[in-house]
């Protein structure tokens, strides 16, 4: 990272994770300006904690989407200004949501269209529940408010939690190419100059809208055949960045 930004190019992150999730990994490993976080939906400056890009779920679609959450009755988080917001029946499953962010605010329900009062609030809600239920309240949902949110679908492998199967919902049209487009523009290079490291689903967007996208060894298949090229490095030998820098000629 520091031979890099010596040279004058900009390092950044594009992770799943809520902001307050990414900031001290972020700052840990040197990265100092724009970052994007919850897969497009936010994309913050590191250096003050500056928003440079929001996308909410619109306030309009909170009563018909929490009507389905309340209608099949799985766990429930919102994602909400940096914070995720749960009720008392989430409080078992906070070592597990607390992967996107440590900040976490006990409400007596999330199931309340007011905290979507204000269209900067809700960047995500998530669900975790049995397959069949999130299933049937992901189908309803886009029933009733599909042109305005995607969905994301995870399992859960923590055998402590009574729940298998997991949801992201977020407002329609973002992502990690979303956020590598507004990263790009902050910085005032081209899309095409870019150069994108990724090993999973959510990265599919970003590496085929980068100048170049690398792969990581142990990506899926899925994954690899979107990349430009596929790197030696993997999860267990790490290098990955160093590998795509020197192979982009950065280095």
């Amino acid at each position: 990272m520091v031979e890099l930004r010596r040279r004058g190019i900009h390092v950044s992150i594009c992770t799943g994770r809520m902001y307050s999730g990414t900031r001290e990994i972020a700052r840990a490993v040197g990265v100092q300006g724009a970052v994007g976080c919850l897969d497009g939906s936010q994309v913050v400056d590191s250096r003050d904690d500056t928003p440079l890009a929001t996308h909410p779920i619109e306030a309009h679609a909170a009563e018909p989407l929490l009507s389905v959450i309340e209608e099949f009755d799985p766990i429930t988080f919102l994602f909400s200004q940096d914070s995720i917001l749960h009720d008392p029946r989430g409080d078992a499953f906070l070592p597990f949501v607390g992967l996107w962010s440590k900040k976490a605010v006990r409400l007596p329900t999330v199931l309340d269209p007011s905290h979507f009062s204000d269209d900067s609030s809700v960047a995500a809600l998530v669900s975790l529940g049995d397959e069949e239920q999130i299933r049937g309240a992901a189908t309803r949902i886009f029933e009733r408010v599909g042109s305005h949110i995607q969905i994301g679908f995870f399992a859960v492998s923590r055998r402590e939690l009574d729940a298998d199967w997991g949801m992201v919902v977020r407002a329609a049209g973002v992502s990690k190419a979303t956020a590598l487009v507004r990263i790009a523009e902050h910085y005032g290079v081209g899309l095409d100059e870019t150069v994108a490291v990724g090993d999973w689903i959510n990265d599919v967007s970003m590496l085929e809208s980068a100048g170049r996208g690398f792969a990581m060894g142990q990506a899926p298949d899925e994954v690899k055949a979107v990349a430009s090229e596929v790197l030696d490095a993997d999860s267990s030998t790490g290098g990955g960045i160093e590998e795509a820098a020197r192979r982009s000629g950065m280095l």
